[in-house]
């Protein structure tokens, strides 16, 4: 016996609304873990496991992926949870689900710990303890040191800059059980790329910090001139630190001739955020150089490496 049309078209109304509020709430915990800035954690890690040239196990290496992932998900999930009254007063975050009410505090907290527990759990069984570890300190010094400085001292830019550049020794990490000279290296390159990047950032979303209550560089710089010369002087040190690989005999000088190149091209805009009337296009221009600068050093870096 067929149902009348109209409690047909009513179940199959109530039927798409509800696919569309599971479709709706898997897009709330996907955006909590922010995904675009976990995929650098993970692809960072990817390039520490594989510059440091491991033997092809793919059991490493796709606990590797997995943990990370989850980890850096994680760890984005517990910052917004900690952050979620700050996100409320900004423009740029009061519509990330937690501070617009779609996600609870507790359920996200809930799944944040889940997620970081997971990933450590997955790289300390599946790579080793050391990667393992790692993994546990990049998420505690995220969010215990990092994130609550943000609302203390201006030095947060700086001492967030750890955990961001831990991701390629936990890749190093689970290649070799180790972290060897070149690792350090890669840490050295990501730290200090972070900072003119975050400098960018801070500088174009100054009045937005201001009202989330964070003690940026930029909200006590008026005319940027500070923020601009530290984001200059990192620039210097990251294009210096990109040519220690060639120079102390790890890679060539065909990945040195990138690092020259690719150094040139970042402190192009570096130089004009120097320049007070061109501030804050100059910005701008620097966080997109930043973003596509990463992956044109690292990944001739591996190439180098491995081919060469």
């Amino acid at each position: 016996m067929s149902l009348p049309k109209t409690d047909t078209n009513d179940y199959a109304s109530r039927t798409s609304g509800a696919e569309l509020s599971v479709r709706a709430r898997l897009s709330d915990y996907y955006e909590l873990t922010k995904p675009r800035l976990s995929f650098l954690s993970v692809i960072t890690a990817v390039i520490g496991y594989l510059a440091a040239d491991p033997n092809r196990d793919l059991g490493i290496l796709s606990s590797l992926l997995i943990g990370t992932s989850l980890a850096a998900g994680g760890a984005a999930v517990l910052n917004q949870w900690l952050e979620r009254d700050a996100d409320a007063r900004m423009v740029r975050t009061k519509d990330r689900p937690i501070p617009a009410g779609r996600v609870t505090p507790m359920h996200a907290l809930i799944y944040g710990m889940g997620l970081s527990s997971i990933g450590c759990y997955l790289l300390y069984a599946g790579a080793n303890p050391l990667a393992g570890l790692l993994t546990a300190a990049t998420i505690a010094s995220y969010v215990l040191l990092y994130t609550p400085l943000k609302k203390l001292t201006t030095w947060n830019t700086l001492i967030g800059a750890i955990p961001g550049a831990l991701p390629p020794l936990i890749g190093w990490a689970a290649a070799e059980g180790r972290i060897s000279t070149l690792g350090w290296i890669l840490f050295a390159i990501l730290f200090l790329w972070q900072m003119p990047h975050f400098f960018a950032i801070a500088w174009t979303h100054r009045k937005d910090y201001d009202k989330g209550g964070f003690v940026m560089l930029s909200s006590a710089d008026a005319n940027g001139r500070k923020v601009a010369r530290q984001a200059f002087v990192f620039c210097l040190a990251l294009v210096v630190s990109t040519l220690l690989p060639t120079i102390l005999g790890y890679a060539s000088w065909v990945y040195g001739t990138v690092a020259i190149f690719s150094g040139f091209y970042i402190l192009r805009p570096s130089v004009a955020f120097l320049r007070e009337n061109q501030r804050d296009t100059a910005a701008r221009k620097l966080f997109f150089a930043s973003i596509f600068y990463l992956p044109a050093l690292l990944i001739p870096l591996v190439l180098d490496l491995w081919l060469i």
